[in-house]
């Protein structure tokens, strides 16, 4: 057997691998070896195909890291010159059941820009709606003589002004249906070749997975947005009506408009614990919205934080008290003075204290802790309740997160209050964990950064 035969065998089979990179043996230029110099050719062109087939998979891996429309867009035109030459980017998105074309971005090497974010036409009858039907990219390599054999073609007029002489156009299809377009734009003539489809449908198609992802983000973070506006003025308009109607009932407990009666005292007196867990769940409502809608505000202060603590605990002894359960300070000498917003850590103090209580049985004993570390303290406290099952503690920091563990008393919870104490540490520098171990009890853990200014 020729010993070339042998050689292409073992270059076919490197191929195979995806190597490329071989020599042919020397020989005499029969039809062996015109297979070999085929062979090399057809290396070549795999070589070739495979390295556009990876930037393309490197390219659109990068671009799929963004998230908004803008980023995503953004990064297409940064990162394509390496594939597809051009000076200009233009996206354009389906509007009216497919009726309407919309420019919604675009980007230009050039100081003219004329067809800008707004501007429409009309799709009937349009090239652009060929491109849409047969789903194949359009390559315009000579946009002047387009616009002469064209005249009534505003946007290739306007494109044409902008000193762009070649232009190819992809089709952006999402869940199977036309979503609109994007344009690429060369001031050369000749820019986009045919011989190239096969590689811009493979474009089109990352393209187009990219940008509808894209596209549904912006749609949640909008409906987002809706939802919080929403949300913050339902709950401004509750917090008025429910206050008026605990001052009237606190009028009516005082005998202002005249003596009541026992039984009387006691339907006032559970209509006024109830509108207090209204207040609070609406004010709760709202704190969340302020910080999903990044409207929170810190009013930072220099706190003694021994003093501060010894407060809490003397503030929260009478509700341990009442259910037998025994609440101990266990602070650590001379902790630092600390810059905080003293009104927002009230809320994370008591509701982890008032969690404790919830969730413990009596007889028990609750600890209040703090302990310096190198660049924070660390205030925790901790229960000997009943702890968390470990695949339910990712749900405790997330909104209207419970678990399966019931207060000990039947007391209520909206789900809202660690999600608001996890936003308020965060917000103030810090972290906030849990260690918990079912049957043994919890241990809440935030961390505040000591002062780092004069105080």
């Amino acid at each position: 057997m020729d010993p070339r035969i042998v050689k292409y065998c073992d270059i076919a089979a490197a191929m195979k691998k995806g190597m490329f990179d071989f020599e042919i043996p020397a020989g005499p230029e029969d039809e062996i070896g015109q297979l070999g110099q085929t062979l090399l050719e057809l290396g070549h062109a795999l070589k070739k195909q495979f390295d556009q087939f990876y930037l393309l998979c490197k390219i659109t891996a990068q671009i799929n890291a963004g998230l908004t429309l803008d980023e995503i867009l953004n990064q297409i035109f940064e990162s394509f010159k390496s594939l597809i030459p051009y000076d200009r980017i233009g996206f354009s998105l389906l509007e009216e059941n497919g009726r309407v074309v919309r420019s919604q971005w675009v980007r230009s090497n050039t100081a003219t820009v004329n067809i800008t974010p707004g501007y429409t036409a009309r799709m009937e009858g349009s090239n652009l709606q060929r491109i849409v039907e047969t789903g194949q990219p359009r390559i315009l390599n000579d946009l002047p003589a387009y616009l002469q054999a064209h005249p009534e073609s505003e946007a290739t007029r306007l494109i044409v002004e902008e000193g762009m002489r070649s232009s190819l156009t992809f089709p952006l299809v999402g869940m199977h249906h036309p979503i609109g377009f994007i344009f690429f734009n060369s001031r050369q003539l000749n820019t986009y070749q045919n011989s190239h489809v096969e590689l811009f449908l493979q474009i089109a198609g990352q393209l187009s997975m990219i940008v509808e992802k894209s596209r549904l983000y912006q749609q949640l973070i909008e409906l987002n947005q809706m939802k919080n506006r929403f949300l913050g003025i339902a709950a401004h308009d509750l917090r008025s009506p429910i206050a008026i109607i605990m001052n009237y009932v606190e009028y009516l407990l005082e005998g202002h408009p005249g003596k009541i009666t026992e039984s009387q005292d006691n339907i006032l007196n559970k209509m006024l614990k109830v509108n207090e867990k209204m207040l609070n769940l609406v004010n709760e409502l709202l704190d969340v919205n302020a910080i999903e809608a990044g409207r929170l505000e810190l009013k930072m202060d220099a706190i003694d934080l021994t003093q501060y603590l010894k407060e809490c605990y003397e503030e929260n002894l009478i509700q341990s008290k009442a259910k037998s359960i025994e609440l101990a300070l266990d602070l650590e000498p001379e902790l630092p003075v600390i810059v905080m917003d003293p009104h927002r850590i009230d809320q994370v103090m008591n509701n982890l204290i008032n969690n404790a209580i919830k969730f413990s049985y009596p007889d028990t004993t609750i600890t209040l802790r703090a302990r310096v570390l190198d660049q924070d303290v660390a205030i925790s406290v901790q229960d000997q309740g009943q702890g968390i099952p470990v695949q339910e503690v990712d749900t405790l920091f997330t909104e209207f997160g419970k678990t399966s563990v019931r207060p000990t008393a039947g007391e209520k919870s909206t789900g809202l209050g660690l999600a608001i104490v996890k936003r308020i540490v965060e917000l103030h520098g810090g972290r906030i964990w849990v260690e918990s171990k079912a049957g043994v009890g919890s241990i809440f853990t935030f961390t505040l950064p000591k002062a780092t200014r004069a105080v």
